[in-house]
C-alpha cells in the first residue's frame, strides 16, 4: 500500500463511491446541487473566496443574482435555520487579496448580518498560507482538489478561445477587452467516511483558529450529485497534508512523504498536472528514478508560463532549474514536459495538482510541486489507490482517466490517444506520434536562459520558502536546496 496512516497519509478510508471532477464548469454545477440537499452543514475550506462568483455564468460574465456563491449561500441559510454554514478562507496579505478583488474585505461585508459563518483563518506560520480548497456536506458528501472559488477560476474542459462567458471587462462601446484565461482545474468527490475525515480536517481547522469546538453532525445517506457519473467503486482513500510547526503543533509532511513513495515505487509511468515545478527534492527523486535502465516515464503537464509577473519571475525561473535537471538525468529518452494551449495558440493556465502513479495511484489536491507545499504551507491531497476486492477496476479506471486527460489536452478522442498510446509503447512516444499526426495542443516547455537576477532568485527560491525556519531568511535556502535534493536522491536507493 502506497497510502500508510501516520506516514503518507493522515487518514485512510473506503468510499463506496468516488470521481475526478474535471474543470470547473462541472465542479461549480456538482457542488451546488450536493450544497443544495445539505440537511445539516455545508463547511468550506478556501485560500481564496469570492463572493461574487456565478456557478453558471452566462455570456458578459453575467447571471441571477441568485447563482453567485454568496448569494445561494445565504439562501440555504435563510430557508433552513437548522443548516450550518460556514466558510474558513486563508487571511490573505494585502498583495495577494489586491489580485483577487480584495475578496476578504468583500466577504466580511457581504455576509455581515446573514446566518453565514465567515471567518478568515491567519493562525500559522508567518508568511505561510492556507491553502486547502475543499467543500463538505453533512460529512457525508466531499470535494477536495485545487479550485478555489472565484470567476476567474471557471472554465469547461473544452478550453474554448474567446468564450464569452469568461468575458472580463468591455471598453465603454461594448466590445470585448479581455477574457480570463482558460484555466485547467481538478477536483476529487468522495462520500461516506472520507467525507467525514474531511469534516473532521475543517472542525480541526476551526477550533485551532477561533478556539470553538464544532460538534459532529448527525449521519445522513449521501447525496451524491446525480449529474457526475461515479468512476470507482470500492475504492481506498488517503488524506494528506502538509502544516508548518506553528505554536505547539508540530509540521506535518505527508505531502512530502507521499511523493517520494510513490515515485520510488512507480513502474512504468508518472504523469504529473502541476501549477509549479520548483522542489529540489522531487526533481532529485525523479532524475534518481530516470537514470535506472528500467525505470519509469516521466511526463510533466505545465503552464507555458505563469498568469503574474511575480510567479514568471520566481517560480517558472526555478522550474528552468528543475527541468534541466531531469533532461541531465533523462539517459534512455523517457522524459517529456509540456504545455497545454488553446486550439488558437493561447494559453491555458494548469493549476490543477494532480499525480497519477501508473494505474495504482490517482492524487488530487492543493499542493504544488514546490517547497513552501512540502512544508510551510497548509495543504491537503486527496488519492485514490486501487486496491483490495475492487482493484482491478479500480485500476482499470485510472488507467482511463489518464487517457481521458491526454485526450482533453490534445482536443480528441480518448480513443485516438489510447491506440496510439498502445502502439507506441508508452505515454511519451505515444504522445510525440498524435503530436507529430497534427494533434499539437501539447508543446513542448521552453527553458528561457536562467542568468543574473534570475539566477539568483533560482539558486535562493526567493518567493518558496522550505519551512518556517527559512520564511524570512532566503539566505539559508542555497543550502536547504542542496540538502533537499540529498534526501531525494537518498530516497530513491
Amino acid at each position: 500500500m502506497l497510502l500508510e496512516t501516520g506516514s503518507t497519509c493522515w487518514r485512510r478510508e473506503t468510499s463506496a463511491r468516488a470521481a475526478l471532477i474535471v474543470d470547473m464548469a462541472e465542479y461549480f454545477d456538482a457542488a451546488m446541487a450536493a450544497m443544495r440537499r445539505a440537511k445539516h452543514t455545508v463547511h468550506l475550506l478556501n485560500w481564496a473566496f469570492e463572493p461574487q462568483t456565478l456557478f453558471h455564468p452566462q455570456p458578459g460574465c453575467t447571471g441571477p443574482e441568485d447563482d453567485r456563491i454568496a448569494n445561494f449561500l445565504k439562501r440555504l441559510s435563510k430557508d433552513n435555520p437548522r443548516l450550518d454554514v460556514r466558510i474558513l478562507c486563508w487571511q490573505s496579505a494585502l498583495p495577494v487579496a489586491a489580485t483577487q478583488n480584495w475578496f476578504p474585505l468583500a466577504d466580511r461585508k457581504t455576509f455581515a448580518g446573514s446566518a453565514v459563518k465567515f471567518v478568515l483563518d491567519g493562525k500559522l506560520p508567518m508568511g505561510a498560507s492556507h491553502h486547502q480548497k475543499a467543500i463538505i456536506v453533512d460529512d457525508a458528501i466531499a470535494f477536495c482538489g485545487g479550485g478555489d472559488i472565484g470567476p476567474d477560476r471557471w472554465d469547461t474542459h473544452h478550453h474554448l478561445d474567446d468564450d464569452p462567458r469568461r468575458e472580463k471587462t468591455k471598453h465603454a462601446h461594448g466590445n470585448a477587452k479581455k477574457d480570463f484565461d482558460s484555466r485547467h482545474e481538478v477536483m476529487g468527490l468522495v462520500e461516506g467516511a472520507p467525507a467525514k475525515a474531511l469534516g473532521a480536517l475543517f472542525r480541526e481547522r476551526w477550533a485551532r483558529c477561533t478556539g470553538k469546538t464544532l460538534t459532529e453532525p448527525p449521519k445522513v445517506r449521501p447525496a451524491w450529485p446525480s449529474r457526475v457519473k461515479p468512476q470507482f467503486n470500492a475504492v481506498e482513500v488517503g488524506l494528506s497534508r502538509t502544516h508548518g510547526a506553528w505554536k505547539d503543533h508540530p509540521e506535518v509532511r505527508e505531502v512530502e512523504r507521499l511523493h517520494l513513495e510513490s515515485i520510488g515505487q512507480a513502474r512504468r509511468c508518472i504523469y504529473m498536472e502541476n501549477q509549479y515545478f520548483t522542489s529540489p527534492l522531487i526533481a532529485a527523486a525523479l532524475a534518481r528514478r530516470l537514470q535506472e535502465r528500467d525505470g519509469p516515464e516521466v511526463v510533466l503537464i505545465g503552464t507555458e508560463h505563469s498568469p503574474s509577473y511575480f510567479d514568471q519571475a520566481t517560480m517558472d525561473r526555478t522550474r528552468v532549474k528543475f527541468i534541466e535537471s531531469l533532461n541531465r538525468a533523462d539517459k534512455h529518452s523517457r522524459f517529456r514536459a509540456y504545455s497545454p494551449v488553446t486550439t488558437l495558440g493561447r494559453i491555458i493556465i494548469v493549476h490543477a495538482k494532480l499525480t497519477i502513479i501508473d494505474d495504482r495511484l490517482l492524487r488530487i489536491g492543493s499542493a504544488n510541486i514546490n517547497n513552501r507545499s512540502m512544508g510551510l504551507d497548509t495543504e491537503c491531497d486527496l488519492s485514490f489507490e486501487a486496491a483490495g476486492r475492487a482493484g482491478t477496476g479500480n485500476r482499470a479506471e485510472i488507467a482511463r482517466l489518464r487517457t481521458r486527460l491526454l485526450a482533453h489536452w490534445l482536443g480528441c478522442d480518448d480513443a485516438i490517444v489510447d491506440t496510439a498510446l498502445r502502439k507506441a509503447g508508452g505515454v511519451g512516444a505515444g504522445l510525440e506520434a498524435l503530436r507529430n499526426a497534427g494533434y499539437a495542443r501539447l508543446r513542448p516547455i521552453e527553458l528561457p536562459p536562467v542568468k543574473g537576477l534570475a539566477e539568483v532568485i533560482s539558486a535562493y527560491h526567493l518567493g518558496d520558502p522550505f519551512s518556517p525556519a527559512d520564511g524570512w531568511r532566503p539566505w539559508r535556502r542555497k543550502v536547504q536546496s542542496e540538502s533537499a535534493a540529498r534526501r531525494g536522491r537518498d530516497a530513491m536507493k
